[in-house]
């Protein structure tokens, strides 16, 4: 089934009567609008959780990543999420990928969750992208050999508000950092239909958890997504005072993601000196424009050399065929005969 919508009217699927169109509360949008530069900046940072059972047992690993990148030649923020494990021995994961710019705003996301059971898979991927002023969101949904497709588009004047997958991992450290909430934070998102829906946010307060072998401090935030076609999700995450993530779980669900080991603290007497986003991005940017120059002028060297593939693929064949123990040892004796006649040509030269 595939459903294209492209004009400016509320959105709705064949079958279903058009539905009100819904918005953000202008509590959201605000928050979204004001955040600071310096905000950002201190959330640019790595989180790292274990993924244990309701007796805790570990299941896997829960990661997320935040830096400065470029998308289109402009500064953006980077946004990466993984989840890998296996739950009764079937592989599963979700990995998120998202584009933001500085409201938190997505220019391009993708995601992709996937369960291996015995016979046949499910993988479910989703990719939006901003194109001449829509949202075009392509979802493809696969179970075993059944595929189902589904593309929708959004004119971005009415996603004002919008909260996806991956930047609500972002608005939660920003709101976990400011240690409060305002009341009547409801943003929009998409529910599995890719119906536009509610999604709200709100404050759990302190608490206090353990991380590592001490009790902490911990401040809570709960954000539920609403559903047009089934129940209402919960998820619950509590954070640190410098906005690591200490626990994520789904209400309702035996599995817990848990920090184990607090974050590395910076050393005594060394003070982090700040910067702004703007410059930070500048920065980022000359060192990937440096990084692809670099990137191209090696793929001409080897270009102009084709003798180093076919040399490393011959060492990489005899290093797998006589798996020596002593690896050094090995790569010093089949690279020796090269450095010998290298010395017999340089003798000849000298003559």
């Amino acid at each position: 089934m595939e459903i294209q919508l492209h004009d400016e009217s509320p959105a709705w699927t064949e079958g279903l009567e058009p539905r009100e169109e819904l918005k953000a509360s202008d509590v959201a949008l605000t928050f979204m609008s004001n955040i600071e530069p310096a905000e950002l900046q201190k959330c640019v940072f790595p989180d790292s959780l274990v993924t244990l059972s309701e007796c805790g047992t570990d299941l896997g690993t829960f990661r997320v990543t935040v830096e400065f990148a470029r998308r289109d030649q402009q500064p953006c923020l980077l946004l990466q999420a993984q989840s890998h494990g296996a739950i009764d021995e079937s592989p599963c994961g979700t990995t998120v990928t998202a584009y933001l710019n500085s409201e938190l705003e997505v220019l391009e996301e993708d995601y992709h969750e996937y369960i291996k059971l015995e016979g046949h898979a499910w993988n479910k991927r989703c990719h939006m992208v901003q194109l001449d002023g829509q949202m075009v969101i392509d979802k493809v949904t696969t179970v075993g050999e059944e595929v189902t497709k589904k593309s929708v588009s959004y004119p971005m004047s009415v996603l004002r508000g919008l909260v996806t997958e991956g930047s609500n991992l972002l608005l939660m450290r920003l709101i976990a950092l400011g240690k409060a909430m305002p009341e009547n934070m409801t943003f929009i998102t998409f529910d599995e239909g890719l119906h536009i829906v509610h999604t709200t946010f709100s404050e759990l307060g302190l608490n206090l958890l353990e991380v590592g072998c001490k009790t902490m401090e911990v401040f809570g935030v709960e954000r539920i997504v609403h559903s047009v076609e089934g129940k209402p999700t919960t998820w619950q995450c509590y954070f640190l005072n410098d906005g690591h993530l200490a626990s994520r779980v789904q209400v309702g669900s035996p599995i817990t993601m848990r920090c184990l080991q607090l974050p590395s603290q910076q050393e005594i007497g060394f003070e982090k000196i700040p910067h702004l986003w703007e410059e930070d991005m500048e920065m980022r940017s000359k060192f990937l424009d440096r990084k692809e120059e670099l990137k191209a002028d090696h793929a001409s060297y080897l270009r102009q050399h084709p003798e180093i593939r076919a040399l490393i693929s011959d060492f990489l064949q005899f290093l797998l065929l006589r798996k020596p123990q002593d690896v050094f040892q090995f790569t010093r004796e089949y690279f020796l005969p090269f450095a010998s006649r290298q010395t017999y040509e340089l003798s000849l030269k000298d003559r």
